[in-house]
């Protein structure tokens, strides 16, 4: 075992290059961490090999064997676990009416099992310690489900809720959980997103929305999509405090989708209505 009792070691789940995982990784390194960065392939991210900051680990958030497998050797290697990003996730472009629900599941498995998977692999130790911070990473589309993306948005609500619910049942055991709520934030989701949305059917019910259906997976990457290392650095500060808020939210369009969640149904779907052209 190693010791390092003046760094807080950070697992990061999610961590390809061009993400925003990546760019966490990087954040909490910058403030002193030591970094457990992991991704479904450790190719895509091999720019860290080499920096004594980071630990690298393959890991699939899928498989219960590999989720703790890697807390093991993170718990062999640095004797603890101080903060969890459960950063991984999937997009999933399409009409509720036509996806199929085998992509339906796969965005749930990886989105919200996949989070509660490692959850239930390290608050154990976290409990041992009566110390430990979990950190889910949301989405702003969760405050105003919009069409095209309603897999996605309805796992991320999912997570927020599930978020709310471990605050309340970690607290006695002296574990901070807290909800992280991207707005768009410049990242290869669009890319991943426009890949998975090639492998669809082709649409029978939805044909005349075929242009507005492909637009949504590249909604978040505009010009003015916040770069992803300014919203980790914001994140990785947050986090980071003595006493962290409970939920935190930042990147364009976070403050309309906070306006956007108070407002009257009607009101909602008539701007959601027009932005997605449905």
């Amino acid at each position: 075992m190693v010791d390092h009792y003046d760094k807080q070691v950070v697992l990061i789940t999610g961590c390809s290059t061009g993400g925003i995982g990546h760019a966490l990784a990087r954040a909490f390194a910058a403030q002193n961490c030591l970094v457990v960065a992991t991704a479904r392939s450790l190719a895509s991210i091999s720019d860290l090999e080499n920096d004594p900051r980071f630990f690298l680990q393959e890991l699939d958030v899928l498989s219960d064997q590999i989720v703790h497998r890697v807390v093991s050797n993170v718990l062999e290697k640095f004797g603890r676990i101080d903060v969890v990003v459960n950063n991984a996730g999937v997009q999933c472009i399409g009409p509720l009416a036509e996806v199929p629900l085998s992509s339906i599941e796969r965005t749930f498995n990886t989105n919200v099992f996949g989070s509660l998977r490692l959850i239930q692999a390290v608050v154990p130790h976290m409990i041992s310690r009566k110390k430990g911070k979990i950190v889910n990473v949301g989405s702003v589309t969760a405050l105003g489900p919009g069409p095209w993306a309603g897999a996605y948005t309805s796992s991320k609500a999912a997570l927020h809720a599930l978020t709310d619910t471990l605050r309340l049942e970690l607290q006695p055991f002296g574990i901070e959980v807290i909800t992280v709520v991207p707005g768009a934030v410049k990242s290869n989701i669009g890319n991943s997103a426009i890949g998975s949305y090639s492998q669809m059917p082709e649409w029978k019910l939805y044909k005349q929305f075929e242009e507005a259906i492909r637009a949504r997976a590249y909604f978040s990457q505009g010009q003015k999509a916040t770069r992803a290392e300014e919203f980790a650095q914001k994140t990785v500060n947050h986090v980071l405090k003595k006493n962290p808020p409970a939920w935190f939210s930042a990147g364009q369009y976070s403050t309309i989708m906070a306006i956007m969640y108070h407002l009257p149904l009607s009101i909602k779907d008539f701007i959601l209505r027009r932005a997605m052209k449905c």
